[in-house]
């Protein structure tokens, strides 16, 4: 439009003023070479302006559009989808490390890695319990069992969904625990003792017993709505009495491990009468425990009651550190990281 335009005022001033000052022969050269500077000085503008500057692309002809496309378009074709999906990942510089067993074949999980795999203390004294003493210790032993009842009528002896179920409810403690505990650190500008690592860990130990149970026991759908419920419940209610009492949500938290143990031991009875089928571990159970390759069920139960024995051990000692007990904080007591 401004080409148009531009040329219509040199026209008309040549036109004009042509027969007094030129000839009809220079008159002609005179038109075409102004006619000539004025579309190079409109492409110098178009070039050159700032804003028009920018869209030059859109000024291309057609022709020059497609040919541009083109190449373009070849070259990408050259690369194949394969390409394409390598350019995704490391758009942002952010491209996984390619990770292998210790034989050299492709490690294929990812939700954990193997650092972070380990072999289950089996030693571990299962029959330790924490005999109540205080109010606080006998009302988180009686909440325990009083959860417990409920539980047993609606599982009774299908110990596989019980694991299943127990294990969603025992790795909201970690997290919540943990949470709050990085917000403490965080207010008060001061370090944690290593007890969110801890706590981030059983959460994270347990989140791993679900993901096996997972593959031994299909979860129905009642099954997975009552999680829903479960879970919404518990979270609340143990995020309100961390914050009214860590030492009271860690004694609970006690208690349900030292729970758990009994519904394992009772599993590992009902594997061992052939009431349960004895079938293969999960392919994860064998990579996160590095259990043979021949483990069975029964093997991954034995591990899985191991960690709950740590995490009764962990929860019971950060319940007796706590400052209402000894005057001290979680702080002041080093963490058991690692302890599995």
């Amino acid at each position: 439009m401004m080409s148009r335009g531009a040329t219509t005022v040199v026209r008309s001033v040549v036109g004009q003023m042509g027969p007094r000052l030129f000839s009809t022969g220079v008159m002609k050269t005179s038109t075409a070479a102004l006619v000539g500077s004025e579309k190079a000085m409109v492409a110098w503008w178009i070039t050159s302006s700032p804003v028009n500057g920018a869209r030059n692309a859109s000024t291309m002809t057609l022709g020059d559009k497609q040919q541009k496309e083109e190449a373009v378009g070849g070259s990408a074709t050259a690369a194949g989808s394969s390409q394409k999906a390598k350019e995704v990942v490391s758009y942002w510089g952010v491209q996984p490390p390619k990770v292998t067993k210790d034989d050299g074949s492709e490690w294929k999980w990812n939700c954990f890695r193997p650092w972070e795999t380990y072999q289950a203390d089996l030693s571990i004294d299962l029959h330790k319990h924490h005999a109540p003493t205080t109010f606080l210790d006998k009302f988180a032993y009686w909440t325990v069992k009083s959860l417990r009842f409920p539980t047993d009528v609606f599982f009774q002896r299908r110990y596989g969904c019980r694991a299943m179920m127990l294990e969603t409810v025992a790795a909201v403690p970690g997290m919540v625990g943990g949470m709050l505990l990085h917000c403490k650190s965080l207010r008060r500008f001061e370090h944690s003792g290593g007890w969110i690592k801890a706590l981030l860990e059983e959460a994270e130990n347990e989140r791993m017993h679900l993901m096996t149970f997972m593959e031994v026991s299909k979860p129905k759908w009642y099954e997975r709505a009552l999680v829903f419920t479960v879970q919404g419940i518990f979270f609340n209610a143990y995020f309100l009495a961390y914050l009214a009492s860590p030492k009271l949500a860690h004694r609970i938290t006690g208690y349900l491990e030292e729970e758990a143990i009994h519904s394992y031991t009772e599993f590992l009875k009902e594997l061992e009468k052939g009431t349960i089928e004895n079938v293969k571990a999960p392919a994860i159970a064998i990579d996160y425990w590095r259990l043979p390759a021949d483990a069975t069920l029964r093997d991954v139960v034995m591990v899985v009651r191991a960690d709950e024995a740590h995490h009764r051990d962990v929860n019971h000692f950060a319940s007796v550190t706590d400052v209402h007990y000894q005057g001290l904080e979680l702080k002041d007591s080093p963490a058991p990281v690692g302890y599995h």
